[in-house]
């Protein structure tokens, strides 16, 4: 979709469709009663019918507009005529864009941004429209013979007055590269185990570093790994016919030799749990297992096209996870980058095998505060549903940084404690910790686990399983929680 924005007064304005805003008690945003005065009162004669309320998130099309360059108007209703939350303007603007996808409309102009937001100024309402405009208009139809789209929006303008015009270009900049973070997220993320594989995974890596020179990207092999004693995230490939990469993005946007921002994002292409096998039901999902890899991958575009003032590594260990004759059994014992010795008693509990040789890794960059994102746990699901992402860390000045972005982006996170207690679950009578803590507290323990190979750094870990992907009928990638990633990063730069 193409962004522009929208200077013109709306009685010279040509498009197929305006959208603007309506407040309870037939109150009228300022655009809305601009056009109503120039189209002879037609928005009240909509409204004074009874066809809005002007309830949060309803809609009305109006498809005739006489005597005017405007074809249609779409009216959407924003609640009480009082400054919106966050949450309730990115409502409003998600009913009026499932609203646009089926009829023939191409070119749109939203008048929402001016709308009062709470602690929010043009260039936060602008990237919103943006980012959830992008969100919504996108769908998976690589693999489909018939290409045709639900959504023919191909353009997309936002009125601004002229007083605004730099705020809005800042919110447009931000709004485009974080889209096109969470479509290339979605895109990885949706794509089939035996399309997306580790190598595949690899290789969209090295195509993001042509893409942008700022990028350096390399690849670490199985034998590298070896060499550095990877044995953990090495074991967990072995039962796989697919071999074991390790990616890093390197962008080095900061001064130099300063400390990076190390990103590191589970890339499990396909998790069949191994001998520990999963039940059928649902496996096919599974290749949203490395959502927390492709989200690294769309994190680092986005702060490549904004050309952040940052350092920041991204690690993306990515493998398979399947039965086989010499796959990870329960029993087995294994040896960590960093010496310390692993008990297997779920071979389903891999994610935490290959992080944890990354986050040893990750210590060789010296880095500032690490932050690992994955698909971890279904604990966390049961535990929070599907509207946050578990936060946990111990550093608690990190973790309060995240938590502000997630206020900012919307894109919620919730703390979990990460106290000693925990760790006791993890004592092994054979090796230095096992890999599963029971059935109790099961996010906890997993960063419990986590949490003993990032004790030389700041860190926090993110437990991204009930949000990164949706199930049922609307089965697919969320593209979470690159917004979030991108806001700490721009807080980061700029805060």
């Amino acid at each position: 979709m193409d962004y522009a924005i929208e200077t013109t007064p709306l009685e010279k304005l040509q498009c197929d469709c305006l959208i603007v805003g309506v407040y309870q008690d037939q109150q009228l945003s300022a655009s809305a009663g601009a056009i109503n005065n120039s189209t002879q009162g037609l928005i009240n004669k909509i409204i004074s019918r009874g066809d809005l309320s002007g309830k949060n998130g309803e809609t009305v099309l109006i498809n005739v507009v006489p005597d005017s360059p405007i074809e249609r108007i779409l009216l959407v209703g924003l609640g009480e005529n009082q400054p919106l939350s966050g949450k309730n303007y990115r409502k409003a603007l998600l009913a009026a864009v499932n609203s646009l996808k089926k009829p023939q409309i191409k070119s749109v102009v939203c008048c929402l941004a001016e709308c009062d937001v709470i602690a929010a100024d043009w260039q936060w309402k602008t990237r919103q429209i943006v980012e959830v405009f992008n969100d919504a208009a996108y769908q998976f139809i690589q693999l489909k013979s018939d290409k045709e789209t639900e959504s023919r929006l191909e353009k997309l303008g936002i009125a601004a007055p002229e007083t605004e015009l730099a705020s809005v270009k800042a919110g447009l900049a931000q709004g485009r590269a974080i889209a096109e973070g969470v479509v290339l997220t979605k895109q990885l993320a949706d794509l089939p185990g035996n399309i997306c594989t580790p190598t595949y995974l690899a290789e969209q890596a090295l195509e993001l570093g042509k893409k942008y020179p700022s990028l350096d990207i390399s690849i670490l092999e199985e034998s590298d790994m070896e060499k550095l004693g990877m044995r953990a995230l090495l074991s967990v490939s072995r039962g796989s016919r697919q071999p074991a990469k390790l990616i890093t993005l390197n962008y080095p946007g900061g001064e130099k030799n300063g400390k990076p921002i190390v990103l590191i994002g589970k890339g499990l292409t396909f998790d069949a749990g191994g001998i520990s096998l999963k039940q059928a039901p649902g496996m096919d999902e599974m290749k949203y297992d490395m959502c927390g890899g492709a989200t690294v991958l769309g994190t680092l575009l986005a702060a490549a096209q904004m050309q952040l003032p940052l350092n920041i590594i991204g690690l993306i260990p990515s493998s398979e996870n399947m039965p086989d004759g010499d796959a990870n059994k329960p029993g087995d014992i294994l040896t960590s980058m960093s010496g310390k010795t692993i008990e297997i008693l779920n071979t389903d509990a891999e994610g935490r095998l290959i992080l944890c040789d990354t986050l040893t890794y990750a210590e060789r960059y010296n880095p500032d505060v690490v932050i690992d994102l994955a698909t971890l746990t279904g604990a966390c699901l049961v535990a929070l549903g599907r509207v946050p992402s578990g936060l946990l860390g111990n550093d608690d000045a990190l973790c309060n940084a995240l938590l502000a972005a997630s206020e900012t982006a919307n894109d919620s996170l919730w703390r979990l404690p990460l106290w000693e207690e925990f760790q006791e679950q993890l004592k092994s009578n054979f090796a230095d910790l096992a890999n599963i803590g029971g059935k109790d507290a099961g996010t906890i323990t997993a960063a419990c686990f986590l949490s003993q190979f990032a004790e030389n750094y700041h860190w926090a870990h993110l437990d991204i399983a009930g949000t990164a992907w949706r199930t049922g009928q609307t089965k697919g990638a969320t593209g979470r929680p690159v917004p979030l990633l991108c806001q700490y990063l721009i807080n980061r730069a700029y805060g």
